[in-house]
């Protein structure tokens, strides 16, 4: 299409006569004959039953009329034309589109949008977010980051982020409901869980405290709070709802900060986490972004 303006009729012959002051002029501009402009606008004058332009020896006048039309039209036109012109820039400008959920995208990417924006300003990329991601590679050139173990993706994927975890609460919730200095502790204390299929494909607290020998008793677990995302179980356990499961690499930067703080030993299964899923059909777009993830999370 290249610069082509899009055809808007008459309002765009009319917004030339007004500029241009002369029916000739108007016609060199768009390509057209005189006689077909002047066609075109005794046809407009018709439909409207007022006069719109007097003619001169040399050019054209608007009427009133005709300038109360002209005021409409040329800013409709200069609208349209804008509007193309970013129609256009936007699909030109190289596009990459990655898939995943809500906890790597808030917690994980977003932060580091900038570092990638300052690297590639004329890729845009598209993060598309759900509760369950894709398991599998797309055939449209489209990342995606899912959760899971080696067995399910080791075969292609990259792992970006091993589950480690670690119980994080605010000092604040220690200060009011008791410190945390054992495992056996966190038994007894308000929890914050994520909700997910049983078994659950993460570290759950029932899994936690098992592989810490550690188990509830049956009054505990009064005032535990549930989420479906994991975004909302860290917004809790900012505000000092209870204790939640901290995934090392989606809390670095609230445990830093003091925001959060540990309050308990940290597990990890290595086999399972965070993977990186190519398309099956790679391009440039896809393999720049690939890389600037790997290198994010520091995968050789």
């Amino acid at each position: 299409m290249g610069n082509r303006r899009v055809d808007l009729g008459w309002m765009r012959i009319f917004a030339e006569i007004g500029k241009a002051g002369s029916l000739s002029a108007a016609a060199n501009v768009l390509g057209l004959t005189q006689p077909a402009v002047s066609y075109q606008i005794r046809r407009l004058e018709e439909q409207l039953g007022v006069a719109l332009l007097r003619r001169q020896h040399r050019g054209v006048e608007l009427t009133p009329e005709g300038r109360r039309l002209l005021d409409v039209v040329a800013k409709s036109v200069s609208d349209i034309d804008e509007l193309t012109r970013r129609f256009r820039n936007e699909a030109d400008r190289p596009v990459v589109r990655l898939r995943t959920d809500y906890a790597f995208s808030a917690l994980w990417l977003i932060p580091r949008m900038h570092a990638f924006r300052a690297l590639y300003p004329n890729l845009d990329i598209q993060i598309v977010a759900t509760q369950r991601t894709p398991r599998d590679r797309s055939d449209d050139g489209d990342l995606a980051v899912v959760f899971g173990t080696e067995a399910e993706f080791g075969r292609y994927g990259a792992l970006l982020l091993p589950e480690r975890v670690v119980p994080v609460c605010t000092q604040g919730f220690l200060d009011r409901y008791g410190s945390i200095s054992a495992p056996t502790d966190l038994a007894d204390a308000r929890l914050i869980h994520l909700d997910a299929a049983a078994p659950s494909p993460w570290f759950d607290w029932r899994q936690y405290l098992a592989k810490l020998g550690v188990s509830r008793n049956s009054n505990a677990g009064q005032g535990d709070v549930s989420f479906n995302t994991y975004s909302l179980v860290v917004q809790a356990a900012i505000g000092e709802q209870g204790v939640a499961i901290g995934w090392i690499g989606l809390v670095d930067s609230l445990l830093g900060s003091g925001m959060l703080r540990a309050a308990g030993p940290t597990l990890e299964a290595l086999d399972r986490g965070y993977w990186l899923l190519p398309p099956r059909t790679r391009d440039d777009q896809s393999d720049l972004l690939a890389a600037w993830l790997m290198e994010e999370a520091g995968v050789g």
